[in-house]
């Protein structure tokens, strides 16, 4: 899929949304990315994650024995890539604030992943997701997204294949143009701050 077609995507069921925008990362934008909406179509979601898994070297995608994504946002895509790559797919969640398998999720010492994001904007959730799959027995060799906000300056530690990278601008709260100043934020996320 190019660049077009994704956005146009995106568009197509108005998850590309322009206003005032809190981050999950703490940053302020001017767009938003709903991939909620985005992957709320199973044949779309599926279509998504075999975009992202053919974006990946063949012989990683071979390699993988399980995918795990962090909740809220990962999961639909995570399962799609457990999908697309013939593994399981769990997800990590925080309900006390620190990334963990629950649920009955469990991984063999030893077990390669690959963990999936929705939207990676700092890097900061991605890593974090990676700390709790390797404290939990994992070996993390890749991480996806459907979309790197970062556009390629996000660093997690492993080889990373988003299957669109972006430039949306993002600020911090002391660095607010004034167009985005004037107006109030908007939290569409899952994490609270």
């Amino acid at each position: 899929m190019t660049e077009d077609e994704i956005l146009s995507e995106f568009r197509s069921v108005d998850a590309l949304l322009e206003g005032h925008f809190l981050l999950s990362s703490g940053r302020h934008s001017a767009y938003y990315l709903q991939c909620a909406r985005l992957l709320m179509n199973p044949e779309r979601a599926g279509r998504i994650a075999l975009a992202i898994s053919q974006k990946m070297p063949r012989e990683l995608r071979t390699e993988v024995q399980a995918v795990i994504s962090p909740a809220m946002g990962g999961i639909i895509i995570g399962h799609e890539m457990g999908r697309a790559l013939g593994v399981d797919a769990m997800f990590v969640e925080r309900p006390e604030g620190v990334f963990a398998l629950r649920r009955g999720f469990t991984l063999a010492p030893g077990t390669k992943v690959l963990m999936v994001e929705d939207v990676v904007t700092t890097g900061l959730s991605s890593r974090e997701a990676i700390a709790a799959i390797e404290a939990a027995g994992g070996v993390v060799i890749a991480a996806a997204s459907v979309v790197d906000r970062s556009a390629g300056t996000a660093e997690l530690g492993v080889p990373f294949y988003p299957l669109i990278q972006l430039n949306f601008p993002t600020y911090a709260s002391d660095e607010l143009p004034p167009e985005l100043a004037a107006t109030e934020a908007v939290k569409p996320g899952s994490r609270t701050l």
